[in-house]
């Protein structure tokens, strides 16, 4: 898919020939680790969450699970994974909301299990595009569902529930309205990787939907630049 995807006369029709299976309208699923590749990283993860070393939380929403940077991923694994593989399909499967232009992430790991969190409410990323990827261990249930975009009343959106199989990864808008239904048993780990574009998000925030009035911080932030010809300053948008 990757290879095809980077071809310049690559096309959507093309790629959606390779790709298959649409599980839900412009969400689409993709084979992305190996088995044996995601046992090891849970192995990682449940050492770092067993240890005494400081940790921030996932997101703002999930108690459980751990931010990839914290255990040095993102230059040797998450960055290459964004820009050789998954920038390339979504310059193709999402031109139209900045998937030509992810210049930046954030990455992390959300841990579902009994007497923990158990599923996750409708809601939409601070993310252009977003990767899901189950990782296991042995859980039962806990399926996704995605609704439509944060701009359609919930009112006139139907949910559709979506499957998700170890080892693969669920490719989507980052404003396309989802959630996680409840495990019944078990642990689940998931990888995710919110993918942004400082292009897009220069114009309007897409959590406070205003044009972002911007402060410097460290690291990838939440993906605005300060000046667009200088993508190295990230920042924070202050009405957020």
């Amino acid at each position: 898919m990757v290879k095809y995807a980077g071809l310049s006369e690559a096309t959507m029709e093309g790629l959606m020939k390779l790709i298959q299976t649409e599980a839900a309208p412009r969400v689409y699923r993709l084979p992305v680790f190996k088995k044996e590749f995601c046992k090891d990283l849970i192995g990682d993860l449940e050492h770092f969450e067993q240890s005494k070393a400081p940790k921030g939380r996932p997101n703002t929403m999930n108690n459980y699970g751990i931010l990839l940077n914290e255990l040095g991923f993102d230059e040797s694994f998450i960055t290459p994974l964004r820009e050789h593989y998954l920038c390339t399909l979504s310059t193709l499967l999402y031109s139209d909301c900045g998937g030509s232009c992810l210049d930046s992430h954030k990455g992390f790991a959300v841990k579902y299990a009994m007497r923990e969190d158990l599923g996750l409410s409708y809601h939409y990323d601070n993310a252009e595009v977003t990767l899901n990827v189950s990782m296991g261990k042995e859980f039962t249930e806990g399926n996704l569902f995605f609704g439509d975009m944060r701009q359609v009343p919930l009112s006139e959106t139907e949910c559709m529930e979506v499957e998700h199989l170890v080892t693969e990864g669920l490719l989507h808008r980052g404003q396309h309205m989802h959630g996680a239904l409840h495990i019944f048993s078990g642990t689940r780990w998931n990888l995710i990787i919110w993918m942004r574009a400082s292009c897009e998000r220069n114009k309007l925030c897409p959590l406070c939907c205003k044009r972002p009035t911007l402060v410097e911080s460290d690291g990838y932030s939440d993906g605005f630049t300060m000046d667009p010809d200088n993508s190295t300053r990230k920042v924070l948008c202050s009405l957020t």
